[in-house]
């Protein structure tokens, strides 16, 4: 920007300082993301990246890297609730015909033995078709998973357990996850630490802090040269 009086004066500390300011922003809501998802079923903690291009393209070179940790486990003692001990996300097919991976493990069950998301999508096998039971069980505990997915059903007229389907859990790439460590009668929550978001949450804060006071002396310095020279 230039002044009559040949008095130049840039904008760029100010922009900067905006940038910056709007940045930390970004990275602080990401942290209470986190704080929000602390008692969400397999919710994984989301990390801020920013780019090296970040000077340039501003909050647009902010990314997310998920943290694929475990989360805690806690037991629910439902039958249909399932948690992974390892690395890995279950196959959930839903009404348009995607594919969903997720770690929550909250099923169900529709009238014709399909086993269903939270959301009604169909839980999908290793082989990648849907699991279905060919019978619906007297009670839920009938039905038995092991530590590999293999999910098997108690048949009252045979009295055995009779093999349906193994569950189907891949990495984040898409591959098959061999030994999930699949834990019947549990749910996964977050892999959230609170102490960790709140202590990660006050440089953000600070190198905000920092920024707004900045900007408010370079704007009151900018807006001192303007007076002066209206005056002069």
């Amino acid at each position: 920007m230039r002044l009559q009086g040949h008095l130049s004066a840039s904008q760029r500390g100010l922009n900067q300082s905006i940038g910056a300011m709007h940045m930390q922003l970004e990275l602080m809501g990401i942290s209470q993301e986190n704080v929000n998802g602390f008692d969400k079923v397999g919710y994984q903690r989301k990390d801020g990246v920013i780019s090296s291009f970040a000077e340039f393209i501003g909050i647009h070179g902010v990314s997310k890297a998920v943290d694929d940790s475990v989360g805690r486990i806690a037991r629910t003692d439902q039958p249909l609730d399932f948690a992974l001990g390892e690395k890995g996300y279950f196959q959930l097919l839903n009404n348009s015909g995607s594919v969903e991976l997720s770690r929550d493990g909250r099923f169900k069950l529709s009238e014709s033995g399909e086993l269903l998301g939270l959301e009604n999508q169909q839980v999908l096998s290793a082989g990648g078709v849907p699991v279905i039971l060919p019978f619906m069980p007297e009670k839920y505990s009938d039905i038995k998973v092991d530590n590999n997915g293999k999910l098997s059903i108690f048949n009252p007229e045979t009295r055995k357990m009779e093999y349906v389907a193994t569950l189907g859990v891949v990495s984040s790439e898409g591959n098959t996850v061999l030994e999930p460590n699949m834990k019947q009668g549990c749910l996964e929550f977050s892999n959230v630490s609170m102490a960790q978001e709140f202590l990660e949450m006050v440089p953000k804060r600070r190198a905000f802090d920092a920024n707004r006071q900045l900007f408010m002396l370079q704007n009151s310095a900018l807006s001192q040269a303007i007076q002066q020279l209206g005056g002069g």
